[in-house]
């Protein structure tokens, strides 16, 4: 059956759509602000007068072309153009002042391809599995997994721990600004009524990373000019051998972690990123080249970002619910495709799940083509003058935000978060922390306070499952490494006397 959807996704009626859903989603994604929620979004419209397999065809292929797209600009000029890619601003813009860009671009290309298909493969083989164990997530199990995602904070802090700790809080402080989310109640929103929904993320990312980029590059000149002197010429795109056998374990890890997280209900590829990334520094023997352009960390950060795609796909098709917000958008667009997510969509609609998938598989390969291709002309953005760039990157997150919510509130939000990034950047302050706390605070709130609901007060609840347990203890061995380490060093020790 599979094989037969291929074969009808490659025809040319399929095939072309297809192809226009990954190039406008290249576009999408490249451009700091524009997400791939967005661009599914404006075009679920338009694709009302396709047949089902064609505007899903379109759709996909924005969804896993915008995902990898986002990469580009997070390693041509440290502004992620999606909050997936978040995480490879880490190390992927340390390589380009390496003079790796090219290598950084291929990395991107190659590994998302190859997360997203196995995240494919995954949705093909084990799509029920990967869903019941979704299911069993609870508020409980959701604070506890938001927790491991905040211990996060120690890492992409590097060597300023108190610093990005400070940084955190602050960002837990931001999402507080809105409406309670169990009583509905206002709070610090001083009679604003943009503040009543809370402070956008995007805008906040886009200003943070965008305008706080630009105005650091303005400051420092002299490391602009550098730059722009290592990344001229684009050298090797394709990895060497070895560098594919170091990042083979690794990589096979954050697929298996991403797909689990893609499959959870509301949690997306900028918690992959950053957890992938986290778990990958602890199993690799030179963490200290982690985020100073490591081409393991981002091998696993432009894997882990498409890998989430299979496990979103999973939960909203077998169950009905969406595992981030692109894939709630892809569920609207089946209801209005007259089909209902869920398990009778598989023996309802068996043929069409199979061209879901298909597409999926050809989508990606379009994009390890397309990428690669395209290598050395994304590149030539950064051979323009500086100054044009500048202007193009403040245009943008101006259109980024703007669109969001068609909201100048957003727009003046967003500068006030360049400043701050600004700020941050000047202070050795890292910027990690800070979205890490605006991604998961509001999950790590809400779903708190419904569990003790639940419990009438028992902090009992959060060790009552064996998912919480094991959550908990990666929890803690993400925050005291140091510390585990040597208590088990010292138990073999202690065995082999």
């Amino acid at each position: 059956m599979l094989i037969k959807a291929i074969l009808e996704v490659l025809h040319p009626n399929i095939l072309i759509f297809t192809l226009l859903g990954v190039v406008v989603g290249a576009v999408i994604g490249a451009l700091p602000g524009l997400t791939a929620t967005m661009g599914v979004a404006l075009l679920t419209p338009l694709t009302f007068w396709l047949s089902p397999s064609q505007g899903m065809a379109v759709l996909l292929g924005i969804y896993n072309s915008a995902i990898w797209a986002g990469g580009i600009s997070a390693i041509l000029i440290n502004v992620p153009g999606t909050p997936a890619s978040i995480a490879q601003t880490f190390d992927g813009y340390k390589m380009t002042q390496h003079g790796q860009t090219g290598l950084a671009l291929g990395i991107n290309t190659i590994y998302s391809v190859i997360g997203g298909l196995f995240s494919t493969l995954v949705l093909i083989l084990v799509a029920f599995p990967i869903a019941r164990f979704a299911l069993k997530f609870g508020p409980p199990e959701y604070f506890v997994l938001v927790m491991f995602g905040l211990s996060m904070m120690i890492s992409v802090s590097g060597k300023e721990i108190t610093k990005g700790l400070i940084a955190g809080i602050i960002g837990l402080m931001i999402i507080t600004i809105g409406l309670d989310p169990m009583f509905a109640t206002p709070r610090f929103t001083f009679g604003n009524v943009n503040l009543l929904s809370g402070v956008s993320f995007i805008p906040i990312m886009v200003g943070m990373f965008g305008i706080g980029e630009v105005l650091t590059q303005i400051f420092d000149k002299m490391v602009v000019k550098k730059v722009v002197a290592n990344i001229k010429e684009i050298k090797r795109i394709f990895p060497t051998f070895k560098e594919f056998k170091i990042t083979a374990l690794p990589s096979l890890i954050a697929a298996v972690i991403s797909v689990i997280i893609g499959a959870i209900p509301g949690v997306g590829g900028d918690i992959a990123g950053i957890v992938c990334w986290q778990q990958a520094k602890q199993m690799s023997k030179h963490p200290e080249e982690y985020g100073n352009g490591s081409v393991e960390a981002l091998a696993v950060t432009s894997l882990a970002n498409n890998g989430v795609i299979g496990g979103a796909m999973t939960t909203m098709m077998t169950l009905g619910i969406p595992g981030d917000s692109v894939t709630a958008v892809l569920l609207g667009s089946l209801m209005m495709y007259g089909m209902q997510p869920g398990p009778l969509l598989f023996t309802t609609h068996a043929n069409f799940v199979y061209n879901v998938m298909a597409l999926m598989i050809v989508g990606n390969l379009l994009i390890l083509v397309l990428g690669l291709l395209a290598t050395r002309k994304s590149a030539l953005l950064l051979n323009m003058k500086q100054e044009i760039i500048w202007i193009i990157i403040i245009l943008f997150c101006i259109l980024g935000s703007y669109a969001l919510n068609n909201s100048l509130f957003d727009v003046m939000l967003m500068f006030m978060a360049g400043i701050l990034g600004f700020i941050f950047k000047k202070m050795d302050i890292p910027i990690g922390p800070f979205i890490l706390a605006l991604v998961l605070g509001p999950l790590a709130e809400s779903n708190f306070r419904r569990s003790l609901a639940l419990s009438r007060g028992s902090y009992l609840i959060f060790v009552s499952s064996p998912i919480s347990v094991i959550l908990l203890i990666l929890t803690a061995m993400a925050l005291f490494p140091e510390p585990i380490k040597r208590l088990i060093k010292g138990k073999k020790l202690e065995a082999k006397t």
